[in-house]
């Protein structure tokens, strides 16, 4: 993954980053691995979206296309300035953006919180303005809420996880948690890559520290 531009590890002010474009990049409707669902609105009844940052956007995805009751996922940016960002300007740090996933599933097969388990721990949430090898601000972990549920519901699963971490003697939890804003779809060969590119990079890696999320198990549990 590209490493380049200013200070890697210092998010852009808004009024420096870069202009953007007005019409979004060019991507598939339907998803590499379920070819008869879309990626992009509309979307079926009765299904949910969730948005996650866990570093590198390839390994993230498949993490969450692998996961049962997800029904498509998509790869793109959030979190930044810039418009229609492409993959090089997000590299630069000059829009404040964030790889991310954009998680469409059915809450009636797993739930929001059984989401949030895969998330903290399918990478390192300790790392601020990275991800293993992978340095830059593009690399942030994030989880962005729809609505005030799933923001309660990632508030309370990121202290359960604190805990955990606590004991394990690991770091503190840097993950942005903040409300979803927009989502831009990545060029086209982002998107299910390791599908296309069975053998191409995956920088994701977790802690080894399960998370009690959805277990019935409080932030304040012994």
């Amino acid at each position: 993954m590209a490493l380049f531009g200013r200070n890697k590890t210092t998010l852009v002010p808004a009024e420096q980053a870069l202009p953007g474009r007005p019409d979004p990049l060019r991507v598939p409707e339907t998803h590499a691995v379920f070819p008869d669902r879309r990626i992009q609105p509309p979307f079926p009844d009765g299904v949910r979206t969730a948005v996650f940052a866990l570093g590198c956007f390839w390994g993230a995805e498949r993490l969450f296309w692998q996961t049962p009751g997800v029904y498509s996922t998509a790869v793109g940016y959030t979190a930044g300035y810039t418009p229609n960002p492409t993959y090089e300007e997000v590299c630069s740090g000059q829009t404040g953006h964030t790889e991310a996933v954009l998680v469409v599933f059915d809450p009636a097969a797993v739930s929001f919180e059984a989401l949030l388990k895969v998330f903290w721990e399918g990478h390192d949430p300790t790392q601020g303005m990275r991800q293993g090898n992978d340095l830059g601000t593009q690399y942030r972990s994030g989880a962005y809420y729809a609505d005030d549920a799933q923001k309660s519901a990632i508030e309370e699963s990121r202290a359960a996880y604190q805990g955990e971490l606590d004991r394990a003697g690991l770091g503190t939890i840097t993950t942005e948690v903040a409300a979803a804003g927009p989502f831009y779809y990545a060029e086209d060969y982002h998107q299910q890559y390791l599908h296309k590119v069975p053998n191409g990079y995956c920088g994701l890696g977790g802690t080894g520290v399960s998370c009690p999320v959805g277990l019935g198990v409080r932030p304040d549990s012994p």
